[in-house]
């Protein structure tokens, strides 16, 4: 059975990787044949994710840096924590740089006889090769323009900007922070003991980078700087693709879900459909099936409807904190710091984060 896989990113790596070990043939088409991910840029990972991608696809502990404890503040209580998960003596949030998470599994892949990387092809050549199953992760492909323009989108008309600063070594660098400022949400994410990446969302238009700086400085939990990088930039949207299939072409990652990177939860959302696909699949060969058009059509009646109200949740979020900053309200953060000590509602919103909703 045959696999093509349209985009060259990570996504595209960890599918490849996942299909070729139930022993299907993958070809992945590109136009370029890797894709450059900028050095500044990272991806948090939940523990339940790390562990499927240990098993299925690679093991990156190496590559990680584990996370015990989260600190959420808000510009209007500098010093009282609103919110804190923390995971005991477990590391239960990792933090993995996407220049070398790529660059590790590309490696990893090169021997590998069951996937071949070929020339971008157009929709009507990629036909022709009969595939029993396509997979587009490719925003600007022919495919993409001609079956899966339709969509929910929401512009934030802001950006983030994301840089690696260096700080003085700490014993234990296993603490992130997310402050929520009135310009945007800022994360520290720890990638090593005296390394720190950092995301900042940006509500407002700035003339020059130097601003951020300025703020990380001002916003800064308890490091001692030493450097802070060249700032990256991207631009900030919500997205949800309506239709999740046409015939037996499949769409997938950025392509299908895009949500504000305040939780981390970008790239979780796809490892968990990639986790769910690849069910589907084993669902199929044990029983002797073949590969085809169901699949698509099972992904998305089980998973669409789930993606959306995550996505909403997430975005729930980001307004709320959105207001807050606003009003510049002592009382919601404080409501929101008594909730925070509710056992219940912190075991809830673990579970939101690890697990996402599944069907």
């Amino acid at each position: 059975m045959k696999v093509c896989i349209i985009g060259n990113g990570l996504v595209s790596l960890i599918l490849a990787k996942v299909l070729s070990k139930k022993a299907l043939s993958v070809d992945i088409f590109s136009k370029s044949m890797f894709k450059k991910y900028s050095s500044t840029r990272t991806i948090g990972i939940t523990k339940s994710n790390l562990d499927y991608l240990n098993q299925n696809v690679l093991n990156i502990e190496k590559i990680s840096w584990g996370i015990k404890e989260i600190k959420i503040f808000t510009e209007n209580l500098k010093k009282e924590e609103i919110l804190n998960f923390s995971y005991s003596d477990k590391k239960n949030f990792f933090i993995v740089k996407n220049e070398e998470f790529f660059n590790f599994l590309k490696k990893k892949l090169k021997n590998n006889r069951l996937i071949k990387f070929k020339k971008n092809k157009g929709y009507q050549e990629i036909l022709k090769e009969n595939y029993d199953l396509i997979i587009n992760c490719d925003p600007n492909h022919q495919i993409t323009k001609k079956f899966f323009s339709k969509r929910f989108i929401k512009k934030y008309n802001s950006s983030a900007f994301t840089t690696i600063m260096t700080h003085k070594k700490l014993k234990k660098n296993d603490v992130a922070f997310q402050i929520f400022t009135h310009r945007g949400p800022i994360a520290f994410l720890p990638v090593s003991n005296n390394k720190t990446s950092i995301v900042y969302s940006f509500k407002t238009k700035l003339n020059n980078t130097s601003d951020v700086t300025k703020l990380i400085y001002k916003f800064n939990p308890i490091f001692e700087i030493k450097k802070i990088n060249n700032l990256s930039k991207f631009e900030l949207k919500s997205l949800n693709l309506r239709n999740y299939y046409k015939d037996n072409i499949l769409a997938f990652g950025d392509l299908l879900h895009q949500v504000h990177p305040l939780a981390g939860q970008g790239f979780n959302m796809t490892l968990r459909d990639i986790s769910y696909l690849s069910t589907l699949i084993d669902e199929r060969i044990n029983l002797g099936l073949v590969i085809d058009n169901t699949i698509c059509r099972d992904f998305e009646k089980n998973l669409r409807d789930k993606n959306l109200i995550f996505s909403t949740g997430i975005d729930l979020i980001y307004e709320f904190f959105n207001f807050e900053s606003k009003t510049n309200s002592e009382i919601i953060s404080k409501s929101l710091s008594i909730l925070g000590k509710n056992k219940f509602f912190n075991s809830f919103f673990k579970k939101f984060a690890d697990s996402g909703l599944r069907p």
